[in-house]
C-alpha cells in the first residue's frame, strides 16, 4: 500500500546528494524507537541481516548452538547456520504456533548460546517464561519480530523483552521499505556495536568524518545497510501503522467469528489477557479428513478470487538443506508439521474491509462444500 506520500518522500531523496549513511535513516530509526518504545533502533537491509549481526556481534560460531522453533521461514535459521552455529530445534504448541516454552530447557546442552524466538503469525510468546529460562542459563535472547510489529505481551512491544529484536519491512509485512529491517533493543552496548558493523566495521560514518574518506576499521563487519531511499519510504509507512493495525485486527475478528461456524477448520488462538497480537493473517488448520484436499480447497478459494497463503510450507527442519545436513525424520516436530501441513493462510490486511471478510467466509464454506 503505497501512496503519493512515500513516493514524493523517495523523489525529495533522489533530488538530494545522499543515497546512503544519511538523514532520513536516522530519522526513521528515531520514529521506530518511538512507535515500538525501543531505547535504540538500528536500521538494516534486512531483518536476516538484522539478526546475523545480533549473533555475529555475540561471537556465536562453529561449536556454538542456538535453540530456534521448528515453525518458522528458514531466515530464522539460517542467520544461525551463517555464523557456523548449530540450530536446535524445538517443536510448536498447538495452541499459537510459537515454540513450546516446556521443551526449551530440555534442549539446553553446554554448547548453548542463545535462545531465538518467534512470534508466529504475531502471536507474541509468553516471554517473561523465556527470559527467566535465559537468565538461569546466562543465555542471549533474539527475537524474530518479522511478523510482530504491534505485537504486544504484558504490554510491552515484541522485540523488547530479550536481548535484541528484528523486524522485517518485506513489501507483505505490516509496512514496507521495500526491502529492509530494523534491529531494537534496551541495549546500548549492542546497538553501538550492530550499528558499526553493519558497515564494514568502519570507526565513523559519512556523516561523522571530518574529513571526507577518512576512517579507520576496528572491528569485523558486514554491509548491510539501508538506503535513504527505504528510510524516507519507512518514515512514512510508519506513520499509516497504527491505521493499518487497527483495519487488520478488525478484518481478523470478522473472519475469526464467521468461521468459527465451520466445523471442519480450527483456528490457532489469538489475542487475549496480556496477549496483543499483530493480527498478521488468519490461519485456519484443516481436520484430518480435509487436509489430504488442501491444495484443492486453495485453488477453489483462487478461482473465486481469495488469495491464499501458506504458514509455512514445512517446518524448517523438514527443509531439504536441514533434513539433510542433521538427518532429521518426517516424523519429527510432528505440531510444526500438523500446522505446515494442515493450514491455510487467509487475508486481513488493511486494503481489505468487513464487505470481504464476509466473502471469505462465504467462499470457504463453499470450498469446502465442493471437496466434500
Amino acid at each position: 500500500m503505497i501512496g503519493i506520500e512515500e513516493i514524493s518522500a523517495v523523489t525529495e531523496v533522489l533530488k538530494g546528494p545522499i543515497l546512503v549513511h544519511g538523514p532520513k535513516a536516522e530519522e526513521f530509526e528515531a520514529n521506530f524507537s518511538k512507535f515500538t518504545g525501543a531505547k535504540n533502533a538500528v536500521s538494516v537491509s534486512s531483518c536476516t541481516a538484522g539478526m546475523h549481526l545480533a549473533y555475529f556481534n555475540l561471537g556465536i560460531g562453529p561449536g556454538d548452538e542456538v535453540i530456534v522453533p521448528a515453525q518458522t521461514h528458514s531466515a530464522t535459521v539460517h542467520a544461525v547456520e551463517l555464523c557456523g552455529a548449530r540450530p536446535v530445534f524445538v517443536d510448536a504448541e498447538k495452541e499459537t504456533g510459537n515454540i513450546d516454552i516446556d521443551q526449551i530447557e530440555s534442549c539446553i546442552t553446554l554448547n548453548t548460546r542463545a535462545i531465538a524466538i518467534v512470534h508466529f503469525l504475531g502471536m507474541p510468546v509468553a516471554m517473561d517464561k523465556v527470559c527467566d529460562i535465559a537468565k538461569r542459563h546466562r543465555l542471549f535472547v533474539l527475537e524474530d519480530c518479522a511478523l510482530a510489529l504491534g505485537s504486544y505481551y504484558k504490554n510491552i512491544h515484541a522485540g523488547l523483552h530479550g536481548d535484541a529484536g528484528c523486524f522485517s519491512f518485506y513489501p507483505i509485512k505490516h509496512m514496507t521499505t521495500a526491502e529492509g529491517g530494523m534491529c531494537i533493543t534496551q541495549n546500548n552496548d549492542i546497538a553501538v556495536n550492530i550499528r558499526r558493523k553493519k558497515a564494514f566495521g568502519v570507526d565513523r560514518t559519512a556523516l561523522e568524518r571530518s574529513i571526507p574518506g577518512v576512517y579507520d576499521v576496528n572491528t569485523l563487519g558486514f554491509n548491510y545497510r539501508m538506503s535513504e531511499l527505504q528510510a524516507a519510504i519507512g518514515i512514512e509507512q510508519l506513520k499509516r501503522v497504527p491505521h493499518f493495525l487497527e483495519k487488520r485486527k478488525n478484518n481478523y475478528n470478522i473472519l475469526a467469528k464467521g468461521l468459527r461456524e465451520i466445523d471442519e477448520i480450527e483456528q490457532l488462538k489469538s489475542s487475549h489477557g496480556d496477549f496483543h497480537s499483530s493480527y498478521y493473517c488468519l490461519s485456519i488448520l484443516l481436520k484430518d479428513k480435509l487436509v489430504k484436499n488442501r491444495f484443492d480447497i486453495v485453488a477453489q478459494l483462487k478461482e473465486n478470487g481469495v488469495g491464499t497463503s501458506v504458514y509455512y510450507p514445512r517446518p524448517v527442519p523438514h527443509m531439504t538443506y536441514y533434513k539433510e545436513k542433521y538427518n532429521f525424520k518426517a516424523s519429527d516436530f510432528p505440531v510444526a508439521a500438523w500446522i505446515s501441513y494442515g493450514s491455510v493462510a487467509l487475508p486481513v490486511g488493511p486494503h481489505l474491509n468487513e464487505e470481504d471478510m464476509q466473502y471469505i467466509i462465504e467462499m470457504v464454506k463453499y470450498a469446502i462444500r465442493q471437496v466434500l
